[in-house]
């Protein structure tokens, strides 16, 4: 389904957690997807079942994702509002720090909000 970067910082189940965010926010994987249980990408990318357990806890926390008991995890609904909630904290925290940074690297507000006005068109 894809591949870890070994050379990355970051810990192995937020690269995993990243990674199916993006392909579920471009529309990669739709609501109500199937995706792999933790068995089969622990396996697949040859790293210990225990880290996908984590992403995948955190995917649900965040409502990205929803798990049934015998059948497996699928992708969320976007519009389920009360699902959503904590994923929608996490990335507003997320922008801040963005935000923050770019204030700091010298972006003027009007480019900033030209970039959330292409992003939201």
């Amino acid at each position: 389904m894809f591949q870890l970067d070994m050379s990355d910082r970051r810990p192995l189940y937020e690269q995993i957690k990243d990674r199916f965010k993006e392909l579920i926010i471009s529309g990669v994987l739709k609501e109500n997807d199937k995706i792999p249980s933790v068995r089969e990408l622990a396996a697949s990318l040859a790293i210990n079942p225990n880290t996908i357990q984590k992403a995948y806890k955190d995917l649900e926390t965040e409502g990205y994702i929803y798990s049934q008991p015998a059948r497996g995890s699928f992708v969320a609904k976007h519009s389920d509002t009360e699902r959503n909630n904590a994923g929608r904290e996490t990335a507003m925290t997320n922008l801040d720090t963005i935000l923050r940074e770019l204030r700091f690297l010298g972006a003027e507000p009007q480019e900033i909000k030209a970039h959330v006005d292409k992003i939201f068109d």
